[in-house]
């Protein structure tokens, strides 16, 4: 298996120089592949990054409205059609006694839809990925701040290494490096 041209990454002392280059490439080229790491949450950086909104939250939404309805229906089929009771009159279908489970089972579809949802759209579990093999990457959990730049779809071959690694110096990168897969 030959190896891919995965991107460049250049690595950056403080969290303000990383979020500067950023700006600068995003007002260069807003249509460029930036990916970001970084030890720790910095505050704008995924409005730096301009990263899409995720879709986690429909996950969300949609194992609530799932479990509350499966939740609903699992009583009302037990106590109307499968084992119907009469007692002291009251109506089979008593939708108020209905939720607190309807209620426990809402919040269970949606628990259980994020987490799902979270790890299927992040794609894991990913046991490797091409950036760990970078030089000096394992600082990115300790105090170090890493800023890759992946080339577009389809440009095959590592045509814009060079380049990359120019402009990401030129933004103040200590060092920057090829990464393959």
């Amino acid at each position: 298996m030959t190896p891919r041209f995965y991107g460049v990454v250049g690595r950056f002392e403080t969290p303000d120089a990383l979020l500067e280059a950023i700006r600068c490439l995003r007002r260069r080229d807003r249509h460029l592949r930036l990916e970001a790491y970084a030890p720790y949450a910095v505050e704008g950086l995924s409005e730096a990054l301009d990263l899409p909104r995720g879709k986690v939250p429909l996950f969300t939404l949609i194992g609530g409205v799932l479990g509350g309805a499966s939740g609903f229906f699992m009583q009302w089929y037990a106590a109307v059609v499968s084992f119907p009771v009469n007692i002291g009159g009251r109506p089979l279908n008593s939708w108020p006694m209905f939720i607190p489970v309807t209620f426990e089972m809402t919040i269970l579809g949606a628990a259980l839809a994020a987490v799902l949802g979270m790890l299927a759209v992040s794609g894991l579990p990913r046991l490797h990925h091409p950036i760990f093999d970078a030089p000096c990457f394992g600082l990115a959990t300790r105090d170090r701040y890493f800023l890759c730049l992946r080339p577009p779809p389809g440009m095959p071959g590592p045509a814009p290494a060079k380049q990359y690694r120019e402009v990401l110096e030129s933004l103040g990168a200590t060092a920057s490096d090829e990464v393959w897969t």
